[in-house]
C-alpha cells in the first residue's frame, strides 16, 4: 500500500536552517510530480512546494528563495532544504505524490514531522 514516512524536523531558532526527508512507497514514484505540504495550527493543509519529474517546480511565494525540494529517484525519497526559517513556517510537514493540477494524488498520509520555529 501507499506510505509516506516523513523525518527531520524539530525545534530551530529564527534564521537556522533543517532538511527534512520523505521516503515513499508503494507506487512508482519516479512518474510522479511529488512535493511537500504543511499544516500549521487552524489552517489548511497547503503546498510548500512540489516538483516533477522532469524538473517543473511549483512553489508556495512565502518560501520562495529560502527552500528547496530535491528528489533520488533511485531511494524514492523527496527533501525539503529549508533555510531562514520563520516563526509562520511552524507547521507539521507532509509528502505526498500530486496530481498534474499539483494537488494531493493520494487520501494516504505519512504522520508528518513537526517543524517549530522559536527563539
Amino acid at each position: 500500500q501507499v506510505q509516506f514516512v516523513e523525518s527531520g524536523g524539530g525545534l530551530v531558532q529564527p534564521g537556522e536552517s533543517l532538511r527534512l526527508s520523505c521516503t515513499m512507497s508503494g507506487f512508482s514514484s519516479t512518474i510522479y510530480r511529488v512535493g511537500w505540504f504543511r499544516q500549521a495550527p487552524g489552517k489548511q493543509r497547503e503546498l510548500v512546494v512540489g516538483i516533477g519529474s522532469y524538473g517543473a517546480q511549483k512553489i508556495l511565494e512565502a518560501v520562495k528563495g529560502r527552500f528547496t525540494i530535491s528528489r533520488n529517484n533511485a531511494d524514492n525519497t523527496v527533501y525539503l532544504q529549508m533555510n531562514s526559517l520563520k516563526p509562520e513556517d511552524t507547521a507539521v510537514y507532509y509528502c505526498n505524490a500530486l496530481e498534474t493540477n499539483w494537488t494531493p494524488l493520494y487520501d494516504t498520509w505519512g504522520q508528518g514531522t513537526q517543524v517549530t520555529v522559536a527563539s
